[in-house]
Order: C-alpha cells, then sequence, then structure tokens
C-alpha cells in the first residue's frame, strides 16, 4: 500500500526552504502560506507534486503559480489586514485564498467561466469568506468595485493595464508581471502622493494575460 503524502509537513518545507530562505520574510504572509493547502487547488493527477518548487498545470492551458511567486507578489502588495483587493487572473483559487488571509475582501476576475466555477468551489470547500469570484475581462480591472488599495496581476502583460492603474486607490500598490521579450519582470507600481513609481521585485514566468489591455488570444495573434 502506498505511503500517503503527508501534505502539512511538506507546506511546512516550502514555507521554510522554498519561502522564508529565499527571501519571504513577512511573517503574515509566511502564516497564510503555511495555512493554506495547496493540495486542495491542483488537479488530482498532479497533487502528489503540490509542493514543488514549480508551477503545476491546472488545466485550460493556465497554471498554479509558483510558491515563491505568490509569496512575493503578496509580500510586495504589504497588505495589513484592512485592505480591499482586486485579484486577476483567479485560476484555481490559490492565490485568492491565501488573500484573503491578509486582506479585508478579495475580489477575484477570472477570464475561464470553467477555472472561475472551480475555483469558487475549492474557496467554498476550504471555507475561505470575503473572496468573490467574478468571470470577465480582468485586464480591464472591476470599476464597480474601484477603488482598490491593492491589485494583484496573475499574468504578464504587455504594459500595466491603464484600466487597473486607474483602479488602483491613493497609496495602493499594483503588483504585475510585464513581459519583456525572453522573460517577465515582475513589478510594483506604488501610488503615492499622487505619483506613481516602479520597483521591480524580480524575473518570473507567467502565461499571458489575454483581454483588451493585455494580448489578444492566440487565435487572433498577429
Amino acid at each position: 500500500m502506498a505511503k500517503p503524502n503527508n501534505f502539512p509537513d511538506q507546506r511546512a518545507r516550502m514555507v521554510e526552504r522554498q519561502l522564508r530562505r529565499r527571501g519571504i520574510d513577512d511573517e503574515r504572509v509566511l502564516a497564510a502560506m503555511a495555512a493554506v493547502p495547496r493540495e486542495d487547488f491542483v488537479p488530482e493527477q498532479v497533487r502528489a507534486s503540490a509542493y514543488n518548487d514549480s508551477a503545476l498545470p491546472i488545466g485550460h492551458e493556465q497554471t498554479i503559480s509558483q510558491p515563491w511567486v505568490v509569496a512575493a507578489i503578496c509580500q510586495a502588495l504589504q497588505l495589513d489586514g484592512d485592505e480591499k483587493v482586486l485579484e486577476i487572473g483567479t485560476g484555481s483559487g490559490y492565490s485568492a485564498a491565501v488573500l484573503g488571509k491578509l486582506s479585508r475582501r478579495v475580489i477575484s476576475i477570472e477570464r475561464v467561466p470553467e477555472l472561475g466555477e472551480s475555483a469558487r468551489r475549492n474557496l467554498e470547500e476550504l471555507g475561505t469568506r470575503d473572496v468573490e469570484v467574478i468571470v470577465g475581462d480582468g485586464s480591464r480591472g472591476y470599476a464597480e468595485e474601484a477603488p482598490y488599495d491593492a491589485i494583484a496581476v496573475h499574468a504578464a502583460t504587455p504594459e500595466a493595464p491603464h484600466s487597473l492603474l486607474a483602479e488602483l486607490a491613493q497609496d495602493g500598490r499594483l503588483v504585475v508581471p510585464i513581459a519583456t521579450g525572453s522573460a517577465d519582470l515582475l513589478v510594483a507600481f506604488i501610488r503615492e502622493n499622487g505619483v506613481l513609481r516602479q520597483e521591480t521585485i524580480g524575473p518570473c514566468r507567467f502565461v499571458p494575460l489575454i483581454g483588451a489591455e493585455g494580448f489578444n488570444p492566440p487565435d487572433q495573434a498577429e
């Protein structure tokens, strides 16, 4: 009989080895990553690899991000627990669950209806509160609930979408991967005293953000 995976131990090792040792030092982020069971947000066929130091396929040509990337985005947002957060690219709902432990409310936008539905189910089964999943074009943001104290984007864009910048509150932070040709670059945009500045977090790899202010769908690419 095969030995079952000890996911809590794997999660604890992930936090210490993949996150803390590699520069994630926000204790709230580390605690959130330790609390959310990543194995519940991946397909059964890759569940044994849930705590690998890599992205994993979740269907529909999408992936669940590498744990370090999720933690790095959350750390760069500098959340204290009272923020309203907009997330672009729900995927399986994993990062939304982490953000839900770090903020007051999360609105997450997913382009693929099937992923949006499965993410809602995953979050409901986990008992996650104050996280709403909406199916739509995330590159346009979600003006109905703007402004947002923090915006996290989980897909690479040609540039920071103008709609997202317009929906960012004063003192808000937008973290987004920018496609730069050979690699993607994770960048934080910070609005302070009416001025927008940016900080580079580091190289990364993401699926492209498809939408009006992102990339064209593959069948419409030039």
